[in-house]
C-alpha cells in the first residue's frame, strides 16, 4: 500500500510554499525601506484588517494575550473589580485578568457550541462586574445579540476574544451581519502562526468602532503616549512588526479561501464519521458561520484517550484542547472554584479530541483520518 504523506495538524511549510513569492516579496519590501517598527507595513494592515471586518479602527499589537489586556486597561478597571469569563477556554483569557488583579467570575458554557451560556451570565453579574468577556471558540461565534442585550441593561462592556474565529459572521435577529470581534466595546484576536489569519510569530490585534476608545487602545499599546516622550497613562510596549504586517497583508488576501478549504474539510468529516454513535461532531449554531479553527469531537464512554492513542500508530495527530478547565488550573484555585462547579466544562475537557483541519489536507489525507477513525469504532 502506498504512504500516506505525514500529516500535520497544521501544515504551516505547504501553505506557506503556494504563496512564497508574494511572502518574500512583502519581506522584502519592509527590508528596503528598513522601518521595522510602526512602519507603513503596520498601518497599511490595520486599514486592510478594518475594511476586512468592518471595524472602524483596528490597533495591531505583539500578540492576543497583550489584545485582551490592552482591552481591561482601555476599560478602566480597577483591582478587585469582577470580569465574567468562560472556564472553558484558552489560559490568556484569564491570565490577563489576574494580571491586572481583577477578580474572574467564571461561567459554564453550552454543551453544543462551546461558547458561555449567556442565561448563566446575567445570573453572575453583582455590582462589582465591570465587563464580560466572550470567546468565540473554535471558529463560530457566541451568542452574541442577547450577550448585548445584557450588557447594555447593565451597563457592562463585552470585550470578544475572537483569536480562534477571525472572518466569522454572525446574524441578528433583524437579519442584520457583523463579523466576530467588532460587536462588543473591544474585539481581540491574535495572529498566532496557527491561527486562520497566522503571522510567522506572534502577533494580534484589537477592533473597536468608539473613537475615544481606539486612541486610548492605540496609546496603551505604545507607553501610553500619544506623542512620542509624553506618557499620559500607563502603558506596555506591544507593537505588530512591520515584518509580520507585511506578510499578514498578503495572507489576509486568502482567508476567505483558507476559511473555504477548513470548512470542506469539516463538511467531509461531518459525512464520513456522522454514523458513529460513540462521537457527537461539531455543531453548527443557525446565526454563525463557523471558520473552524479546531474541528473537535466529543467522544463518549471514556474512549477518548484510546482513541488518540490509536490514531497515534496510524500517524494521525490529535490534541486536547483543553484538558484542564480554568476555574482546576493549579494558578487560580485561590479564587475559591472547585471540581463540580462548572460541570459541562468539565465534562468537555474529558471527552474533546480535535482532529488535523487545514489548508493543505489532500483527500488522501482525509481518507486516511477518517479511516483510521472508523477503524478504531469498528465501522
Amino acid at each position: 500500500m502506498p504512504t500516506v504523506p505525514q500529516i500535520q495538524m497544521v501544515d504551516l511549510v505547504g501553505q506557506y510554499k503556494k504563496i512564497a513569492t508574494e511572502i518574500h516579496q512583502a519581506i522584502d519590501s519592509v527590508m528596503e525601506s528598513s522601518a521595522f517598527i510602526n512602519g507603513p507595513a503596520v498601518t497599511r494592515f490595520g486599514s486592510e484588517l478594518a475594511k476586512y471586518t468592518g471595524a472602524k479602527f483596528v490597533i495591531p499589537c505583539g500578540n492576543g494575550t497583550d489584545a485582551l489586556q490592552i482591552a481591561l486597561m482601555a476599560l478602566g478597571l480597577q483591582p478587585g473589580d469582577e470580569v465574567i469569563v468562560p472556564s472553558f477556554t484558552y489560559v490568556a483569557t484569564v491570565e490577563v485578568i489576574a494580571l491586572l488583579q481583577l477578580t474572574p467570575i467564571f461561567v459554564d458554557v453550552n454543551p453544543q457550541s462551546f461558547n458561555m451560556d449567556v442565561e448563566l451570565v446575567e445570573k453572575a453579574i453583582t455590582k462589582q462586574t465591570k465587563a464580560i468577556i466572550a470567546v468565540h471558540l473554535f471558529g463560530q461565534s457566541a451568542d452574541m445579540e442577547p450577550l448585548l442585550n445584557i450588557s447594555n441593561q447593565h451597563k457592562i462592556p463585552v470585550v470578544e476574544d475572537n483569536a480562534q474565529a477571525l472572518g466569522a459572521s454572525y446574524q441578528f435577529s433583524d437579519s442584520s451581519i457583523a463579523r466576530t470581534g467588532t460587536m462588543g466595546a473591544i474585539g481581540t484576536t491574535s495572529f498566532f502562526p496557527s491561527k486562520n489569519l497566522g503571522a510567522y510569530g506572534d502577533g494580534g490585534a484589537l477592533f473597536t468602532n468608539d473613537p475615544s476608545l481606539a486612541e486610548r487602545l492605540k496609546m496603551i499599546a505604545n507607553h501610553g503616549q500619544k506623542q512620542k516622550y509624553y506618557h499620559d497613562i500607563v502603558g506596555v510596549n506591544s507593537r505588530l512588526d512591520s515584518l509580520h504586517a507585511a506578510i499578514l497583508s498578503v495572507k489576509l488576501n486568502y482567508l476567505n479561501d483558507y476559511e473555504e478549504s477548513r470548512q470542506t474539510v469539516a463538511d467531509y468529516y461531518d459525512s464520513t464519521l456522522n454514523d458513529i454513535d460513540e462521537l457527537t461532531l461539531p455543531f453548527r449554531v443557525e446565526n454563525s458561520t463557523h471558520v473552524f479553527h479546531q474541528y473537535t469531537l466529543l467522544v463518549k464512554n471514556n474512549k477518548r484517550d484510546a482513541l488518540r492513542d490509536f490514531l497515534q500508530t496510524k500517524g494521525v495527530p490529535s490534541m486536547i484542547y483543553y484538558p484542564v478547565p480554568q476555574h482546576l488550573q493549579k494558578a487560580y484555585l485561590g479564587y475559591g472554584y472547585k471540581e463540580g462547579d462548572f460541570p459541562i466544562s468539565e465534562q468537555l475537557c474529558h471527552e474533546v479530541c480535535s482532529i488535523p483541519i487545514h489548508t493543505e489536507l489532500t483527500e488522501e489525507q482525509l481518507i486516511h483520518i477518517t479511516g483510521s477513525i472508523r477503524e478504531f469504532f469498528g465501522k
